[in-house]
């Protein structure tokens, strides 16, 4: 099973040399990714991309320390690499 951080970089990459990838990526995040990584991603779990650009600046912030127990079983499932 690969890291949410392998996962990450396995999805910029392709989306760096794919076009239509990317245009996927960013259309209907949920159903690109988990196609792509042959995950099921759970439905109440929203997956935002952002493209940049040299004028945009995105900034993620770490969410909040208190998860429920449905985000801490997506945690050790694998399933986000943001906790």
């Amino acid at each position: 099973m690969q890291s949410g951080n392998e996962m990450l970089e396995h999805l910029v990459q392709k989306s760096a040399v794919d076009e239509d990838f990317r245009q996927a990526l960013l259309a209907d995040p949920n159903a690109t990714i988990s196609e792509e990584l042959g995950i099921t991603i759970p439905e109440s779990m929203t997956i935002k991309v952002h493209e940049s650009d040299m004028q945009t600046i995105h900034l993620a912030l770490p969410p909040d320390p208190h998860i429920t127990e449905e985000q801490l079983e997506a945690v050790s499932a694998g399933l986000c690499c943001c906790w």
